[in-house]
């Protein structure tokens, strides 16, 4: 997971961010995240995103605040926030509608599950203006904080996507599952 972050984040979108070796790692993933990783038959990991509470230190409030313009940092148990969601394109080659590779359809089925389990009700991120047409045309909208602004190479933004019946039912069809995603660790592996 940690690879395939220094692969998108640093030498594919060219970000600002801290690597160690071959591995992007942040002071985030020291703050307890809750993972989710899209993982091939073989355990690839075809894509993974970052899940924090936000009762705590947030990338939106504690990173990128001007993106919440005159606007507070949500801190609540009903919120969580998500960071750091990359699908690997090189691997996970299968398109589903709208041209968007499955495996995302398959990560945002696990967001919306993941946050269920968790109790929250929406899901606080940073993302960029690419991402956000994603989403739409996915069919699980992002909800603007603010207006767009220009962050270094790339025009970032903060919103909510909140919690539907129907983009999870999407995210279902458009994936070409039945039913839940999640799973707590693969099958015939033991928990460390």
């Amino acid at each position: 997971m940690f690879r395939l972050r220094r692969r998108v984040f640093r030498d594919r979108l060219d970000w600002t961010v801290s690597v160690s070796g071959d591995l992007e790692i942040d002071i985030y993933d020291a703050l307890a995240p809750t993972y989710v990783l899209v993982v091939s038959d073989d355990y690839d990991v075809l894509g993974c995103v970052r899940l924090l509470s936000t009762t705590g230190p947030t990338m939106l409030a504690d990173t990128f605040p001007i993106l919440l313009g005159d606007k507070e940092a949500p801190r609540s148990e009903l919120i969580l926030e998500s960071s750091r969601f990359c699908v690997d394109t090189d691997r996970a080659v299968e398109l589903g509608p709208h041209g968007i590779n499955r495996a995302t359809f398959v990560l945002f089925a696990a967001m919306l599950e993941t946050m269920r389990a968790k109790g929250a009700n929406a899901i606080v991120t940073v993302t960029d203006v690419r991402m956000e047409r994603i989403l739409r045309r996915a069919g699980w909208p992002l909800e603007r904080l603010t207006e767009p602004r220009k962050l270094g190479q790339t025009t970032a933004l903060a919103g909510y996507l909140r919690d539907s019946d129907l983009a999870l039912e999407a995210m279902y069809r458009q994936a070409g599952l039945e039913g839940p995603v999640v799973r707590n660790q693969p099958e015939g592996r033991k928990a460390a």
